[in-house]
Protein backbone atom coordinates (compact mmCIF):
# COMPACT_ATOMS: atom_id res chain seq x y z
CA UNK A 1 0.00 0.00 0.00
CA UNK A 2 1.45 3.36 -0.99
CA UNK A 3 1.93 6.06 1.63
CA UNK A 4 3.01 9.59 0.79
CA UNK A 5 6.12 10.12 2.89
CA UNK A 6 7.17 13.30 1.10
CA UNK A 7 10.79 12.17 1.43
CA UNK A 8 13.26 12.32 -1.46
CA UNK A 9 15.68 9.43 -1.98
CA UNK A 10 18.69 9.49 -4.28
CA UNK A 11 19.75 6.06 -5.58
CA UNK A 12 23.36 5.91 -6.79
CA UNK A 13 24.27 2.65 -8.51
CA UNK A 14 25.78 1.80 -11.87
CA UNK A 15 23.62 -1.33 -12.21
CA UNK A 16 20.36 -0.52 -13.96
CA UNK A 17 18.67 -3.60 -12.50
CA UNK A 18 19.47 -2.50 -8.94
CA UNK A 19 18.22 1.05 -9.57
CA UNK A 20 15.04 -0.29 -11.14
CA UNK A 21 14.43 -2.66 -8.21
CA UNK A 22 15.00 0.09 -5.64
CA UNK A 23 12.92 2.62 -7.55
CA UNK A 24 9.94 0.26 -7.81
CA UNK A 25 10.18 -0.83 -4.17
CA UNK A 26 10.55 2.65 -2.71
CA UNK A 27 7.99 4.37 -4.92
CA UNK A 28 5.47 1.82 -3.66
CA UNK A 29 6.04 3.30 -0.19
CA UNK A 30 5.53 6.87 -1.36
CA UNK A 31 9.14 8.01 -1.69
CA UNK A 32 10.17 10.41 -4.43
CA UNK A 33 13.08 8.77 -6.25
CA UNK A 34 16.04 10.30 -8.07
CA UNK A 35 18.83 8.33 -9.70
CA UNK A 36 22.51 8.60 -10.61
CA UNK A 37 24.85 5.99 -12.02
CA UNK A 38 28.22 7.63 -11.31
CA UNK A 39 29.78 9.46 -8.39
CA UNK A 40 30.05 12.65 -10.40
CA UNK A 41 26.34 12.53 -11.28
CA UNK A 42 25.50 11.83 -7.65
CA UNK A 43 27.25 14.98 -6.43
CA UNK A 44 25.38 17.07 -8.98
CA UNK A 45 22.03 15.48 -8.09
CA UNK A 46 22.58 16.11 -4.39
CA UNK A 47 23.00 19.81 -5.05
CA UNK A 48 20.09 20.02 -7.50
CA UNK A 49 17.56 17.72 -5.82
CA UNK A 50 18.55 18.02 -2.12
CA UNK A 51 17.47 14.46 -1.19
CA UNK A 52 16.63 13.40 2.36
CA UNK A 53 18.67 10.20 2.10
CA UNK A 54 21.22 8.68 -0.28
CA UNK A 55 21.47 4.98 -1.13
CA UNK A 56 25.02 4.70 -2.43
CA UNK A 57 26.87 1.84 -4.10
CA UNK A 58 30.57 1.57 -3.26
CA UNK A 59 31.77 0.25 -6.60
CA UNK A 60 30.99 3.13 -8.96
CA UNK A 61 32.72 4.09 -12.19
CA UNK A 62 34.83 7.21 -11.81
CA UNK A 63 34.59 8.60 -8.29
CA UNK A 64 34.11 5.72 -5.83
CA UNK A 65 31.33 5.58 -3.27
CA UNK A 66 33.93 6.13 -0.54
CA UNK A 67 35.13 9.35 -2.16
CA UNK A 68 31.55 10.50 -2.78
CA UNK A 69 30.83 9.98 0.92
CA UNK A 70 33.94 11.89 1.93
CA UNK A 71 33.05 14.84 -0.31
CA UNK A 72 29.45 14.97 0.90
CA UNK A 73 30.61 15.02 4.52
CA UNK A 74 32.63 18.15 3.83
CA UNK A 75 29.39 20.15 3.70
CA UNK A 76 26.37 17.96 4.57
CA UNK A 77 25.13 15.52 7.20
CA UNK A 78 22.53 13.94 4.90
CA UNK A 79 22.06 10.23 5.79
CA UNK A 80 24.07 7.89 3.54
CA UNK A 81 23.21 4.20 3.30
CA UNK A 82 25.97 2.19 1.62
CA UNK A 83 25.41 -0.81 -0.65
CA UNK A 84 28.25 -3.34 -0.74
CA UNK A 85 29.11 -6.89 -1.68
CA UNK A 86 30.66 -9.47 0.63
CA UNK A 87 34.20 -9.20 -0.78
CA UNK A 88 34.38 -5.42 -0.33
CA UNK A 89 34.74 -5.33 3.47
CA UNK A 90 37.72 -2.96 3.39
CA UNK A 91 35.84 -0.50 1.18
CA UNK A 92 32.79 -0.85 3.38
CA UNK A 93 34.81 0.06 6.48
CA UNK A 94 36.45 2.92 4.57
CA UNK A 95 33.01 4.30 3.63
CA UNK A 96 31.83 4.14 7.24
CA UNK A 97 35.01 5.84 8.41
CA UNK A 98 34.42 8.50 5.72
CA UNK A 99 31.03 9.27 7.29
CA UNK A 100 28.43 6.85 5.91
CA UNK A 101 25.61 6.08 8.33
CA UNK A 102 25.01 2.42 7.59
CA UNK A 103 25.45 -0.31 5.02
CA UNK A 104 23.58 -3.17 3.40
CA UNK A 105 25.20 -6.17 1.79
CA UNK A 106 23.95 -7.28 -1.62
CA UNK A 107 21.67 -9.12 -2.04
CA UNK A 108 19.31 -7.54 0.50
CA UNK A 109 15.63 -7.64 1.37
CA UNK A 110 13.23 -4.73 1.02
CA UNK A 111 12.13 -5.10 4.63
CA UNK A 112 15.65 -4.66 5.97
CA UNK A 113 16.29 -1.79 3.57
CA UNK A 114 13.18 0.05 4.76
CA UNK A 115 14.11 -0.51 8.41
CA UNK A 116 17.64 0.84 7.90
CA UNK A 117 16.26 3.83 6.02
CA UNK A 118 13.81 4.66 8.81
CA UNK A 119 16.58 4.49 11.39
CA UNK A 120 18.92 6.71 9.38
CA UNK A 121 16.21 9.30 8.70
CA UNK A 122 15.04 9.28 12.30
CA UNK A 123 18.61 9.73 13.52
CA UNK A 124 19.16 12.69 11.24
CA UNK A 125 16.05 14.38 12.63
CA UNK A 126 16.93 13.69 16.28
CA UNK A 127 18.59 16.51 18.24
CA UNK A 128 21.89 15.24 19.62
CA UNK A 129 21.78 17.42 22.74
CA UNK A 130 18.69 15.86 24.34
CA UNK A 131 19.56 14.52 27.83
CA UNK A 132 17.64 11.22 27.87
CA UNK A 133 18.07 8.18 25.64
CA UNK A 134 15.72 5.19 25.92
CA UNK A 135 15.80 1.91 24.01
CA UNK A 136 13.81 -1.00 25.35
CA UNK A 137 14.66 -1.33 29.03
CA UNK A 138 17.88 0.64 28.66
CA UNK A 139 17.83 4.30 29.75
CA UNK A 140 20.71 6.77 29.66
CA UNK A 141 20.50 10.14 31.41
CA UNK A 142 23.33 12.10 29.80
CA UNK A 143 22.95 15.16 31.99
CA UNK A 144 23.41 13.09 35.18
CA UNK A 145 25.61 10.38 33.64
CA UNK A 146 23.30 7.69 35.02
CA UNK A 147 22.40 4.37 33.36
CA UNK A 148 19.28 2.36 34.15
CA UNK A 149 18.37 -1.17 33.08
CA UNK A 150 14.86 -2.30 34.01
CA UNK A 151 14.60 0.89 36.15
CA UNK A 152 17.62 -0.20 38.19
CA UNK A 153 20.70 2.00 38.21
CA UNK A 154 23.81 0.36 36.76
CA UNK A 155 27.31 1.34 37.78
CA UNK A 156 29.75 1.82 34.91
CA UNK A 157 33.41 2.75 34.78
CA UNK A 158 34.21 6.07 33.09
CA UNK A 159 35.41 4.23 29.98
CA UNK A 160 32.33 1.99 29.86
CA UNK A 161 30.07 5.03 30.17
CA UNK A 162 31.90 6.90 27.43
CA UNK A 163 31.73 3.83 25.18
CA UNK A 164 27.99 3.51 25.73
CA UNK A 165 27.52 7.25 25.16
CA UNK A 166 29.36 7.06 21.83
CA UNK A 167 27.22 4.14 20.69
CA UNK A 168 23.98 5.74 21.94
CA UNK A 169 24.56 9.06 20.21
CA UNK A 170 24.77 7.14 16.95
CA UNK A 171 22.14 4.55 17.87
CA UNK A 172 21.22 2.33 14.96
CA UNK A 173 24.42 3.23 13.12
CA UNK A 174 27.30 0.80 12.80
CA UNK A 175 30.51 2.33 14.15
CA UNK A 176 33.82 0.85 13.05
CA UNK A 177 36.45 -0.25 15.55
CA UNK A 178 38.64 2.64 14.40
CA UNK A 179 35.88 5.23 14.85
CA UNK A 180 35.17 4.06 18.40
CA UNK A 181 38.82 3.79 19.41
CA UNK A 182 39.57 7.25 18.02
CA UNK A 183 36.65 8.70 20.00
CA UNK A 184 37.69 6.91 23.19
CA UNK A 185 41.48 7.22 23.14
CA UNK A 186 42.38 9.45 20.22
CA UNK A 187 44.37 6.85 18.31
CA UNK A 188 44.51 3.21 17.34
CA UNK A 189 46.98 0.41 18.00
CA UNK A 190 46.79 -3.28 18.82
CA UNK A 191 46.50 -2.75 22.59
CA UNK A 192 43.60 -0.33 22.14
CA UNK A 193 41.78 -2.85 19.92
CA UNK A 194 42.08 -5.35 22.76
CA UNK A 195 40.90 -2.76 25.28
CA UNK A 196 37.83 -2.06 23.15
CA UNK A 197 36.89 -5.76 23.08
CA UNK A 198 37.34 -6.00 26.85
CA UNK A 199 35.20 -2.93 27.51
CA UNK A 200 32.48 -4.13 25.14
CA UNK A 201 32.43 -7.47 26.94
CA UNK A 202 32.24 -5.83 30.38
CA UNK A 203 29.56 -3.38 29.25
CA UNK A 204 27.43 -6.20 27.86
CA UNK A 205 27.65 -8.04 31.18
CA UNK A 206 26.18 -4.99 32.89
CA UNK A 207 23.38 -3.97 30.51
CA UNK A 208 22.39 -7.04 28.50
CA UNK A 209 19.77 -9.58 29.67
CA UNK A 210 22.19 -12.24 28.40
CA UNK A 211 25.70 -11.03 27.55
CA UNK A 212 26.23 -14.07 25.32
CA UNK A 213 23.19 -13.08 23.23
CA UNK A 214 23.30 -9.28 23.21
CA UNK A 215 20.21 -7.36 22.15
CA UNK A 216 21.58 -3.84 22.61
CA UNK A 217 25.24 -3.85 21.58
CA UNK A 218 25.50 -6.09 18.54
CA UNK A 219 28.66 -7.03 16.67
CA UNK A 220 28.95 -6.27 12.98
CA UNK A 221 31.50 -8.96 12.02
CA UNK A 222 34.75 -7.57 10.71
CA UNK A 223 33.48 -3.99 10.98
CA UNK A 224 32.54 -2.81 14.47
CA UNK A 225 29.53 -2.43 16.76
CA UNK A 226 26.01 -1.03 16.67
CA UNK A 227 23.70 -0.03 19.51
CA UNK A 228 20.61 -1.69 18.14
CA UNK A 229 17.32 0.16 17.96
CA UNK A 230 14.65 -2.18 19.25
CA UNK A 231 11.01 -2.34 18.12
CA UNK A 232 9.93 -0.53 21.27
CA UNK A 233 12.69 2.07 20.90
CA UNK A 234 11.73 5.47 22.24
CA UNK A 235 14.82 7.41 21.15
CA UNK A 236 15.80 10.68 22.72
CA UNK A 237 13.42 12.58 24.92
CA UNK A 238 13.15 15.20 27.55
Amino acid sequence: MSTDTGLRILIVDDELAIRRFLRTSLQAHGYAIYEAHTGEDALMEIVNKRPDLIILDIGLPGISGVEVTRRIREWSEIPILILSVLDQEKDKIAALDAGADDYLTKPFGVGELMARMRVAIRRSATPSHDPIFISGNLKIDFSKRIIFVNDTEVSLTPTEYELLRILAQDAGKVLTHQQIIKSLWGGIDQSESHLLRVNISNLRKKIEPDSNRPIYIVTEPGVGYRLKILEDFNGFGA
